[in-house]
């Protein structure tokens, strides 16, 4: 039985919900993005045909932070993913938040790879 007190439980269940709707093309990847309490990730994926277009994260040698886990860090996770896929040839983009609620960190990536020149 699921509580409401365990946040993760919740999230996953409604990360399923979603997913459930959601897939990723090879003409349209799926840009998922998962947040722990250090790190955030972010993948273009191809759901057809089983792989990974790009991916970035806080733990990429490129970038360099003083804190990981905030909004500037995301903001920079956002943009080199962009980058990343318009590099493969990736423009439009199916959003899939992971189950987390579109706001802070996720909303600051969205919005990086948005300014980057991603389109979803």
């Amino acid at each position: 039985m699921i509580t409401k007190t365990d946040k993760n439980a919740v999230r996953k269940k409604r990360h399923a919900r979603v997913r459930a709707k959601l897939s990723g093309t090879a003409v349209r990847p799926r840009l998922n993005v998962y947040r722990s309490n250090k790190h955030i990730y972010a993948q273009i994926i191809d759901d057809v045909n089983s792989v990974t277009i790009a991916s970035a994260s806080t733990m990429d040698k490129e970038l360099s932070f003083e804190g990981t886990g905030n909004v500037d860090a995301a903001q920079k996770v956002g943009e080199l993913v962009a980058k990343r896929a318009i590099e493969k040839g990736v423009k439009e983009v199916v959003f899939d938040r992971g189950g987390y609620l579109y706001h802070g960190r996720v909303k600051a990536l969205a919005d990086a790879a948005r300014e980057a020149g991603l389109q979803f």
